[in-house]
């Protein structure tokens, strides 16, 4: 990754490039993925043996909103990171800054195919491998110094965490909320 940072730090891309050529295409996956999952395949209920199935309606609901806000989500981080370069020696370009929201993310999308069968759900812990390429796009892309680096990207990690916590509270709220209004929770 470290030599692939550094292609794309010189790619010169615009943000309507980085969006409809890659994010909007690998955030599909989770959300395509999720909705298979959760909709059609069903989640099965450990020690009970129930399945249940998210209903079709409530669960595009579900897709759709968690494709939309992940997208948001990384122009939010993307906002977010280049607010704060300034104040960690970094360089202020929200160009940049999109480039290392949006390329990071590629584990964590690419990790949301295990959303196809709930019971794999749990190898969808391979993302995190997004964290060290968000470490190392903040390095490579964003020249942050290595003295200030580190709180970077802490700061960083702990908004990140922030926006997609959010994102799953909103999500989960109003597509959720029509099947439980059903009666079917």
């Amino acid at each position: 990754p470290k030599t692939e940072w550094e292609v794309i730090k010189n790619e010169n891309l615009s943000v309507a490039e980085m969006f409809t050529g890659y994010a909007m295409i690998l955030a599909a996956i989770p959300a395509i993925a999720g909705f298979i999952g959760r909709s059609l395949i069903g989640v099965t209920v450990p020690f009970i043996g129930t399945t249940f199935k998210i209903p079709i309606g409530s669960g595009l609901v579900w897709a759709v909103l968690y494709y939309l806000l992940s997208l948001g989500g990384v122009y939010v981080i993307a906002l977010i990171m280049d607010a704060l370069a300034p104040s960690f020696g970094a360089s202020k370009n929200l160009t940049a800054s999109l480039k290392v929201a949006i390329f990071s993310s590629t584990a964590a999308w690419i990790a949301g195919i295990f959303s196809l069968l709930p019971i794999l759900s749990i190898l969808s812990i391979v993302g995190l491998y997004s964290l060290y390429l968000l470490y190392l796009g903040m390095k490579i892309v964003k020249d942050a110094p290595e003295d200030k680096l580190i709180g970077y990207y802490v700061v960083l990690l702990i908004l990140t965490i922030v926006v997609y916590v959010l994102v799953g509270v909103i999500v989960g709220a109003v597509a959720l909320s029509g099947y439980a209004m059903t009666g079917a929770i």
